[in-house]
């Protein structure tokens, strides 16, 4: 007769068998992976401040910070000439610079999201309660939840794309804007999808929470 197995929350005693404890220790080859999405998120700083020096630049009427922020917000039309470069900054230059910022920020929550989350969840335990920086999601986070603040992460960032083609909806084509829309519509239905399931899935999981 096999021996019990242990209580939640009590250390196992006996050591793991090789082929399980090669199987468990493979966790680690993810590492790699989240120490990059750690450079990404510099990269992401980087790309922040340096937006943001031209965004002040241009507010003191720097010609070229005023270029480079509309070469940046105006799309690229083929076959079309180049937008002459505006005199000052505008109102609607300004909102869709900020937007890109916002976004910036947007995508760097969603790479703290997955990395602190996936690492706490897929690698290894942070061990940090009680750590008074501890994030507030942290405390209650699984597989489940991250699935759904990312989604949630997803859809945010999409809004802000969209947003920015509407204030600039003259440079698109009907189609782009449509296609975006589109787009954004299956990310929020995808994200009902998956939150819907794990609410089907709850009660199960409160039932047996060990899977047994």
């Amino acid at each position: 007769m096999s021996s019990p197995s242990p209580a939640p929350g009590l250390s196992r005693t006996e050591p793991l068998r090789p082929l399980p404890k090669l199987i468990f220790m493979s966790r680690w080859l993810q590492l790699p992976l989240y120490l990059g999405l750690i450079v990404a998120q510099a990269v992401y700083v980087y790309h922040f401040w340096v937006e943001l020096v031209h965004l002040i630049e241009a507010a003191f009427g720097n010609k070229e910070a005023i270029g480079m922020l509309a070469e940046a917000v105006m799309p690229v039309v083929p076959g079309a000439a180049a937008a002459p470069v505006p005199a000052k900054l505008t109102e609607t230059t300004i909102m869709l610079v900020v937007l890109g910022l916002i976004d910036v920020v947007m995508i760097s929550n969603l790479l703290i999201m997955v990395i602190v989350g996936g690492y706490e969840t897929f690698v290894s335990r942070l061990h940090l309660e009680g750590h008074p920086d501890q994030p507030e999601w942290l405390s209650h986070v699984n597989a489940s939840v991250l699935k759904v603040k990312l989604g949630t992460a997803i859809i945010g960032i999409s809004s802000i794309h969209l947003l920015k083609t509407f204030i600039n909806a003259a440079h698109y084509d009907a189609k782009t804007i449509l296609a975006q829309g589109g787009i954004h519509l299956a990310f929020l239905l995808s994200a009902m999808a998956i939150a819907y399931c794990d609410r089907l899935m709850a009660p199960m999981l409160k039932q047996d929470p060990h899977g047994h």
